[in-house]
């Protein structure tokens, strides 16, 4: 059951309220993206969960409900964890609107909750693998590889219109095929993950523990830091870059503004745009712009 936190304003007076004549991008926390282009609408990991308490602690709101989305021609998924591959979030747009979902097979057959059901039909589903393309209205999306080392069926994307091209690969750390892929594309706006180590905590019986030691816990390393990040703009050769899931969970979240200082020497990016949920972005053009049409004056 999906709670969105704005009700349907996001959703209905800036999103399905748009009538872009260039690639569009609207970030909605965590590696959440709307993109619109005059021709098609395709959602990227959408994620409109509560979090998995005690584990995972959700710390933006939720912007829409899926039930709520009338204009939708494709899903795409980067890999099978539950924030990113999530039935309730993306289901709805599959189930209501005939929406593809584009996903590795290890989404579909290994996701990583044990779901009752998966919601994508199988006329629906897109099976991706590195180097294949497809084509959604007047967007290309190019599938190529990523490198997360928690994820199985982990892939980024490469999204090219005519006004721009935008590209996000999920959770994914630095990876050699990031020069690859900034040779082959020219992007104006990419998004990476950007974190920090935290204290991940698991097990079914955290409401009846009483200790003082939390149960099942470890530290690790849950996305980039600042210099993993900036060695992967510059493998990517960003003219623009867009941080993104520093701000979703609880004991994880990281300060964006710390990745200036350490750009500074290097070619790329060649700008950082610093987008909070809901804040629309043009590809082609620099800049934010901030939710407007949701604050009263």
């Amino acid at each position: 059951m999906v709670h969105s936190t704005w009700g349907d304003a996001f959703l209905k007076r800036e999103v399905e309220a748009s009538e872009p004549d260039r690639l569009t991008v609207w970030y909605m926390g965590c590696n959440g993206f709307v993109l619109r282009s005059p021709e098609a609408t395709v959602y990227v990991d959408p994620y409109f969960g509560d979090g998995d308490p005690p584990t995972w602690y959700r710390m933006i709101p939720v912007p829409l409900d899926p039930e709520d989305v009338t204009d939708c021609d494709a899903v795409l998924i980067t890999h099978e964890h539950f924030d990113h591959f999530h039935p309730d979030s993306y289901g709805p747009m599959v189930e209501n609107l005939d929406a593809d979902l584009y996903a590795s097979e290890t989404c579909f057959e290994s996701p990583q909750k044990d779901y009752a059901e998966l919601r994508a039909p199988k006329p629906r589903r897109r099976i991706v693998e590195p180097n294949t393309s497809y084509t959604v209205g007047d967007l290309v999306i190019h599938v190529r590889e990523s490198n997360d080392p928690d994820a199985v069926g982990d892939v980024s994307y490469v999204i090219e219109h005519e006004t721009g091209t935008f590209f996000t690969p999920g959770d994914s750390r630095f990876t050699e095929a990031f020069h690859e892929i900034g040779t082959e594309f020219d992007i104006d706006l990419g998004s990476l993950a950007f974190g920090t180590h935290a204290q991940v905590f698991y097990g079914d019986d955290w409401a009846s523990f009483t200790g003082a030691e939390r149960p099942h816990s470890s530290a690790g390393k849950l996305y980039m830091n600042e210099n993993d990040v900036i060695k992967s703009a510059n493998a990517l050769r960003l003219d623009r870059l867009l941080p993104c899931h520093y701000d979703m969970w609880k004991g994880g979240l990281a300060d964006p503004k710390s990745l200036h200082e350490h750009r500074a020497s290097f070619p790329f990016p060649r700008s950082i745009e610093i987008a909070e949920v809901g804040d629309r972005m043009n590809v082609e053009e620099h800049g934010v712009t901030p939710m407007r049409d949701l604050v009263k004056h």
